[in-house]
């Protein structure tokens, strides 16, 4: 399924991958990122935040295609090595400076970074796999 050059299956399919990556990482560690930013006791949840970070995962995953499609041909492990080259230079530096500034603990910033590393090498897998 490609429109304009790219492969939407592809991108759902990061999409989602990079979301379960999430959900299992954060239901692992829940105690742990909890610790991290002082919480006590579990929120009551509501689907706010789940929608809000599935429709950001299916931006990402969208964003990740294009620039994994704009570095020439896509393979499995070239899309991983953007993946994480995007990750290194826009994602963690961002989370970085963001936790530096709010100061957040060092433990918050291991858990999330690692999360989004796990989530954008798991979008460039599916991605390189699938193809655009």
């Amino acid at each position: 399924m490609s429109f304009a050059g790219m492969n939407y299956l592809a991108v759902l399919a990061a999409a989602v991958a990079g979301y379960a990556f999430g959900a299992i990482w954060y239901t692992v560690l829940a105690e742990r990122w909890m610790a991290a930013i002082g919480m006590t006791e579990r929120p009551k949840p509501t689907p706010a935040p789940f929608i809000t970070a599935f429709v950001c995962q299916l931006f990402m995953a969208w964003m990740m295609a294009g620039v994994i499609g704009h570095l020439g041909e896509v393979t499995f492990w070239r899309s991983v090595i953007a993946a994480m080259f995007v990750w290194a230079g826009f994602v963690f530096t961002t989370m970085m400076v963001n936790h530096r500034f709010q100061s957040a603990s060092w433990s918050l910033t291991l858990i999330d970074g690692a999360h989004w590393l796990g989530v954008c090498i798991v979008m460039g897998a599916v991605i390189g796999t699938l193809g655009l």
